[in-house]
């Protein structure tokens, strides 16, 4: 009860590794066993659900680094149990169990605290996560609660403890909210900053309460619900009346079975809904990457063949592009369609080459480029294109015979 820590277990040990609808996390109360917690275990499991069940040590409340550290381990276990198959997880708080554990997992979860897990494996957790059950909880910790959780009879499991056993448990827990009380401010403003943080996992709570709970004052817990509303939180308030603390369950069976169902169904539809809303995202990420491939192909095929096509320099017109050497058609037969589809790499022959200073090269040049070039009229020419350019906006008749000059050429 007096130690740092705690422990945690699998509550349906023979269902671990069988087909399950999900796994609720038991943050239980402090100085809690395993038999107390056995009704609960029972009752996710008839709904199809394993238990992972964590036991926190009381004086976690005043040691953060201690919570921590159990924090740490036990989502190391439920990553375990992930990886082998993702499911829907729902974290069930007991009174004092989210200031001992649990609001240290969730700031782990959400990237608020260091820890040495891996970005992907906090990543798959928080998409797994899909709810949250407070019962006889939060409370809020102020610098008298150490005393008020000791002599509780829920704490020392006794309806009447003898009174040296209250005075020496109220003295230590006195002593230790004296001790830190500057450091309790600051860890009570950490705690309810991660449970209102809590929102971003779009995951339904569900709250139970009671009006006679004389340890989580029943204000403090529908203050908590109703902010959890106004941020835009699927918030389920259920009141009992005149159970006492942590014994709601006990006292009202069938409702708070039928509010825990409730909840477990909306969980399930939550990571469901999950699945498949990623599950269409890639969908819809693979059929842009097949989309975009062959225009990326085209692109790069484009842009190469500008640099050449088989060691033969292109020009690009204005409407499309066309070889500079007629070489390029030589060599390749234009057959069948399918005759094409069957070629995946056609190889040309390279075109014959003619030097400029052969004797054919000469010869050529002698032939088809005349010596004298005064006699050309070039203005002329020039004229007559602009006299048929405006003739035909004015709608003429062509006369094809007009438009044939004759040249040297």
């Amino acid at each position: 009860m007096w130690g740092f820590g705690g422990r945690y277990y699998w509550g349906m040990k023979e269902r671990r590794g069988g087909r399950s609808e999900g796994i609720v996390v038991v943050f239980a109360w402090m100085s809690s066993q395993e038999r107390h917690l056995k009704n609960y275990v029972q009752l996710y499991s008839s709904l199809g659900w394993n238990s992972l069940v964590c036991h926190s040590e009381f004086l976690n409340m005043f040691f953060p680094e201690k919570a921590a550290n159990l924090a740490h381990n036990l989502l190391k276990e439920l990553l375990r149990e992930l990886k082998v198959r993702p499911c829907p997880v729902v974290f069930a708080s007991f009174s004092g169990g989210p200031k001992s554990c649990m609001y240290k997992v969730l700031q782990m979860i959400l990237g608020m605290s260091e820890v040495q897990i891996k970005a992907d494996d906090l990543q798959l957790v928080k998409e797994c996560f899909s709810g949250h059950i407070y019962d006889s909880c939060p409370v809020d910790f102020t610098s008298d609660l150490g005393a008020r959780f000791v002599v509780h009879p829920t704490v020392l499991k006794m309806s009447h403890p003898p009174r040296i056993v209250s005075m020496m448990a109220n003295g230590i827990a006195s002593g230790l909210d004296a001790l830190f009380l500057n450091r309790f401010e600051s860890h009570r403003a950490e705690y309810w900053q991660t449970l209102y943080s809590s929102i971003c996992m779009r995951a339904p709570y569900l709250i139970l309460y009671s009006e006679n709970d004389d340890l989580a004052p029943y204000q403090v817990i529908r203050n908590f619900a109703q902010r959890l509303q106004e941020l835009g939180s699927d918030v389920k308030l259920v009141k009992f009346d005149g159970s006492p603390h942590v014994g709601h369950y006990q006292h009202y069976p069938i409702d708070y079975k039928a509010a825990v169902t409730e909840l477990l169904g909306k969980a399930a539809a939550v990571y469901s809904q999950r699945v498949h809303r990623d599950g269409e995202r890639m969908d819809l990420k693979g059929t842009r990457d097949e989309i975009s491939e062959p225009y990326s192909t085209l692109r790069k095929a484009a842009s190469s063949s500008n640099q050449g096509f088989l060691g033969t320099p292109l020009m690009q017109s204005d409407r499309f592009l066309m070889p500079s050497s007629p070489g390029y058609y030589e060599g390749r037969g234009f057959g069948s369609v399918s005759d094409e589809h069957k070629e995946d790499l056609i190889h040309l022959p390279n075109p014959p080459r003619i030097n400029a200073h052969g004797v054919l090269g000469q010869f050529l040049f002698d032939v088809c480029v005349p010596k004298n070039v005064e006699d050309w009229d070039i203005e002329s020419s020039t004229s007559f294109i602009r006299q048929a350019y405006s003739s035909s906006r004015r709608h003429n008749p062509f006369n094809p015979i007009k438009c044939i000059r004759r040249s040297r050429l």
